[in-house]
């Protein structure tokens, strides 16, 4: 085991999906280094790293030049992730997205490490096909208060592939569909959490627009497996791969799953749908099951569960 130790840097190691993916990488006997800025990852979420031999932290933000000598991989997954917060500093999100992506093509250029890329599905806009395969090049709206975010991430992806073509890095791109699970912030604004929080304290859950509006939730725990799987693959796989749940729900669904799961007596209210929301979502994952072998092992019920018991502690 030991000896296929890898130094791995993982860039938004301090969040929801980060903190997940460090903990996965140190129990395969990785030496892990997370570097994080802290503007939306926690101290909470690697606390019980502290002190390990194989982890350490950096705390920087990623669009400063990163000084690590040694490197075999690197996990970009360094940005702002739920529209409150890419939205809170728009200019920051797009710099993060770009300049991130600039500063660890060029650690990877440096170091010769494999560079992987969290893109994400929001690449895609307001679909205009359903489902959403990889070679479909998206409906973004270019000046919307989304769009810091998704062509911030766009333009890292071909960043990504103009490093690889010119310069033969070798990288992996992965595009993320929704994903829930532990460690999600409270505040975050995504759907599951603010479901979940407002249950457990008994406010009315807020449903956008009339709730007809589906989404596909993938648990952390099977999107972390998918990233290590795309990391190890062939060198020449190097996506863009989808990942995420192809199961749909609608709001309503959710809704009341989540009523239902928390024993909640709260009510549903609707309120207008924001600017440029995606009416459907919902990933092709074909290229995943068949290159990869990743298949989805977590139920939404099953994934819910643990989602729901880590609020009910983190929110005393």
């Amino acid at each position: 085991m030991m000896s296929n130790m890898k130094k791995i840097l993982v860039t938004g190691g301090a969040g929801f999906l980060g903190s997940h993916l460090c903990d996965r990488l140190i129990d395969q006997g990785h030496d892990v280094t997370c570097l994080d800025s802290f503007f939306t990852g926690r101290h909470a979420n690697i606390e019980h790293l502290a002190g390990h031999p194989r982890f350490k932290l950096v705390s920087q933000d990623v669009t400063e030049p990163i000084l690590i000598d040694s490197l075999d991989e690197i996990y970009n997954l360094a940005c702002p992730a739920s529209p409150v917060h890419y939205q809170q500093d728009p200019v920051h999100t797009m710099k993060t997205s770009v300049f991130g992506a600039f500063s660890v093509l060029e650690l990877a250029k440096r170091t010769g490490a494999k560079a992987f890329q969290a893109s994400t599905s929001e690449v895609y806009g307001d679909p205009a096909i359903h489902p959403q395969v990889e070679s479909y090049w998206g409906n973004v709206n270019p000046i919307g208060p989304r769009s810091c975010y998704d062509e911030g991430k766009r333009a890292a992806e071909t960043l990504f592939f103009d490093y690889h073509r010119t310069l033969g890095i070798p990288i992996k791109v992965v595009r993320i569909f929704n994903t829930y699970g532990p460690r999600m912030a409270a505040d975050d604004g995504r759907v599951v959490s603010n479901f979940i929080v407002q249950a457990l304290k008994g406010e009315d859950l807020t449903i956008y627009g009339d709730g007809s509006q589906t989404r596909s939730f993938c648990f952390v725990d099977d999107l972390v497996e998918g990233f290590i799987k795309l990391m190890n693959s062939d060198s020449s796989i190097i996506g863009p791969i989808n990942m995420g749940n192809p199961g749909e729900f609608t709001m309503i669904e959710l809704a009341e799953k989540i009523l239902k799961q928390t024993g909640s007596t709260s009510k549903l209210v609707h309120l207008p749908l924001p600017q440029d929301d995606p009416k459907q979502r919902r990933p092709d994952i074909k290229q995943a099951q068949q290159l990869l072998g990743w298949t989805l092992t977590v139920a939404l019920e099953q994934g819910l569960e643990q989602t729901i018991e880590y609020f009910k502690r983190s929110l005393k």
